[in-house]
């Protein structure tokens, strides 16, 4: 008879998870301590690199387990319940990360010029009149923004100005990638128009963004 294979300690048992789990069954807060020390275990090793990894992963997975606990009914068994689980742990963990690692960062006043401005000057190693230009072109794009947007244009491409991803846009504004990605691109035609109305080319907007 061959051997039984040795249960792996590092990992809870994978079978009856949903039953395990639900209200009133025998051993639920076991199966809720395990559950959470399982996903510990994953979150500390997945969120380590991430947006600088400054989140407990304790924390994570004790919200992620009440999130599990109320998405029990959603759970079809088309992959392994730990799987499942630690996909929504994940989830929790990254849009944590996410909020901490750009909540410094307010749209709402007219900080884009001098952003840009700060990077100018920390970068800038070409002529007196190269470094000039740049600066007129940046004021030129503030003054743009600030008078030929909308006022969600003017927070979508300040966003991204500073680098912010579109998905942290999209939920400042409570709406969706496609959403924001229209709102860049109407932007971006009204900001080409105003600068090529003055004479800019494409050329020279481009040198300011580098």
């Amino acid at each position: 008879m061959p051997a039984q294979k040795a249960k792996d300690s590092s990992e809870p048992l994978l079978n009856g998870w949903c039953e395990r789990l639900r209200d009133g069954a025998a051993g639920r807060e076991i199966a809720i301590s395990e559950l959470r020390s399982y996903l510990h275990r994953g979150l500390s090793q997945a969120l380590a690199s991430r947006y600088g990894g400054h989140v407990d992963p304790e924390d994570i997975a004790q919200k992620a387990v009440l999130k599990i606990l109320s998405s029990l009914d959603t759970y079809r068994g088309e992959s392994r319940f730990t799987t499942w689980a630690m996909s929504i742990a994940v989830r929790l963990g990254i849009s944590e990360l996410r909020r901490r690692h750009y909540q410094g960062i307010s749209l709402d006043s007219s900080t884009t010029g001098e952003a840009l401005r700060v990077t100018l000057e920390d970068t800038e190693n070409g002529s007196a009149e190269s470094s000039s230009r740049r600066r007129s072109l940046l004021n030129r794009l503030e003054e743009l923004i600030n008078g030929n947007l909308t006022d969600r244009q003017r927070y979508v491409i300040r966003g991204v100005l500073n680098g912010l991803p579109v998905e942290e846009i999209a939920a400042r504004l409570q709406s969706n990638r496609n959403a924001i990605y229209k709102l860049v691109h109407d932007a971006r035609l009204r900001l080409r128009a105003g600068f090529e109305a003055t004479g800019v080319t494409a050329d020279d907007i481009m040198d300011i963004l580098r």
